[in-house]
């Protein structure tokens, strides 16, 4: 490098200049022949949300299931916020988002803008609100996308949509970007994501998560059809109640109890268990986003195994200790966001753990008020050792390597008869498990049925068409173990039933037999 430099070295400060101005010009030339020369953009971030402005300001919330988006939006009206919650993504809201959105989305960024937009223009165009007064009295609150992926950047999509929708400056937050503003400007925040925030929400979302798993248990067996619905709306109202005026949910819980038992049930019939796994929301939206998955399931007679909020709260305490573990042994403490330059990794993995099982905690005093018994949360550390030996656990983006632990959890623990992942077409971190990764798990264990559907909003008569395909096996595998239950026991159906007849705790949508098949139908005959 000396010798290039050489030629320049006996130039006089004069000719030094002359040459920079020289090369400038020439770079300044070729950027501008290549478009380089546009000024960098920056985006016009409206954040602001202050105390002062909660009284006149309601917060938008969306995105998850019904259940959990009704009870979030009473547990933040419960400490002090003027909240109301979207409707489920439709196809309507599909179109909005592909009209006003970038192009190359997945699916879930698609639903979940155009359904925001599509509200704000209703309340515009329907409802005749100004522009103006939408801008300043609502804004949207929802939660960080993982990073590795397009998802990861939909607040700046949103931004982008309602910019071109008419919103420019509507207010989009997530709850990472609400800590920042207090520390930078020392006014009080309007969204406080403190303890007593998160007390609220964490313990709506596990309500949540409990309502919607014993909804599921009961509505296959049903006797009334459409009497498990009614009872669970009544449970949501109960709840939705305790939240806003922060009675206890435990109480509530109980009167739920109280109202599920008076659904009729029968539990005679094998019904396939089919395991719903894949990207965060569409396993966990019931809308056109995964096309109805959960209620065309039921439809064709099988017991959907949905997979709550809790479990991915778990994961990302599993997730963060991981983590932590790791750095404790490097040779330095990192600054980074997550380093522990200045904290104490002991104390840190503590506070983990006790939010580890405060979660299960109170997921567990919640199943056991409403009666979901026999319900097990997956061990975080068992699924990641199962995975391990398959999918890095240290690879990130979307659910990281759960799915892949928990397909080899439910073949070696019997806990479903048929899995089925949903995930946006074209996202990365799904496609990148479901479509590889998981080829090389289902051949190891052949008696995996597994099917992985991809969304785009459209191609639903495709997608159940494959799925209604893959379940007449999983029929077969549940009648197959209800029959050799009934052989091994020494029971005919006729045998069977009458035994159930003659105790009332086996017809309770409460009591479950000890697990040894996948089939609730096998199970009873055991126990009887």
């Amino acid at each position: 490098m000396d010798d290039l430099n050489a030629p320049f070295d006996d130039l006089s400060p004069e000719e030094q200049a002359e040459l920079d101005a020289e090369l400038s010009a020439f770079a300044a030339d070729e950027a501008k022949k290549l478009g380089l020369n546009r000024e960098q953009y920056v985006e016009n971030v409206q954040q602001q949300f202050w105390a002062d402005q909660r009284e006149h300001t309601t917060l938008l919330v969306s995105g998850l299931s019904l259940a959990h988006d009704y009870l979030v939006m009473h547990a933040l009206r419960g400490i002090g916020y003027k909240v109301e919650t979207l409707d489920v993504p439709d196809q309507e809201s599909l179109q909005f988002g592909k009209e006003f959105g970038n192009r190359g989305q997945c699916s879930p960024t698609y639903f979940t803008v155009g359904n925001l937009v599509k509200h704000l223009v209703k309340l515009r165009d329907e409802q005749g609100v100004p522009t103006q007064d939408i801008i300043d009295n609502y804004l949207f609150v929802t939660a960080g996308g993982c990073g590795p992926c397009r998802f990861g950047m939909y607040v700046t999509e949103y931004r982008k949509a309602l910019r071109d929708a008419g919103f420019d400056g509507f207010r989009v937050l997530t709850f990472q970007m609400a800590g920042g503003i207090q520390q930078a400007t020392g006014k009080e925040l309007g969204l406080k994501i403190d303890p007593n925030f998160a007390w609220h929400v964490v313990r709506s979302l596990i309500a949540g998560d409990v309502v919607n798993i014993q909804g599921y248990r009961m509505r296959p067996y049903e006797v009334v059809p459409g009497s498990t619905n009614a009872a669970l709306e009544d449970c949501k109202k109960i709840l939705a109640e305790s939240f806003a005026k922060k009675k206890s949910i435990v109480r509530a819980m109980i009167r739920c109890r109280r109202r599920l038992a008076q659904v009729e049930i029968d539990r005679t019939v094998p019904k396939p268990v089919v395991s719903l796994i894949g990207e965060f929301w569409a396993m966990t939206t019931e809308g056109d986003g995964n096309y109805h998955m959960q209620q065309f399931l039921e439809r064709e007679g099988a017991e959907v195994d949905i997979q709550g909020i809790t479990n991915w709260l778990l994961f990302m305490i599993w997730e963060a200790g991981h983590d932590t573990k790791k750095r404790m042994v490097l040779k330095r403490d990192d600054a980074a966001r997550k380093g522990l330059e200045g904290k104490d990794g002991r104390k840190k993995l503590i506070q983990l753990r006790a939010g580890y099982y405060a979660v299960r905690g109170i997921f567990q005093l919640y199943a056991n008020a409403l009666g979901l018994h026999r319900y097990h949360l997956p061990d975080m550390d068992h699924i990641a050792e199962l995975a391990g030996q398959h999918y890095d656990n240290d690879v990130r983006g979307g659910e990281g390597h759960m799915e892949v632990g928990k397909l080899i959890h439910f073949v070696e623990d019997k806990v479903n008869h048929m899995t089925v992942s949903v995930k946006p077409f074209g996202c990365m971190p799904s496609s990148g498990v479901s479509d590889g990764v998981q080829s090389l798990v289902t051949a190891k264990w052949p008696e995996a049925i597994f099917v992985p559907i991809e969304t785009t909003g459209d191609q639903e008569v495709n997608a159940h068409s494959r799925v209604q395909m893959m379940l007449f096996k999983a029929r077969q595998k549940a009648q197959k173990e209800f029959e050799q239950a009934l052989s091994e026991q020494g029971l005919t159906e006729d045998s069977f039933r009458a035994r159930l007849a003659k105790k009332r705790r086996f017809k309770s949508p409460f009591w479950r037999p000890a697990h040894k098949a996948a089939g609730i139908a096998a199970n009873l005959v055991y126990a009887v």
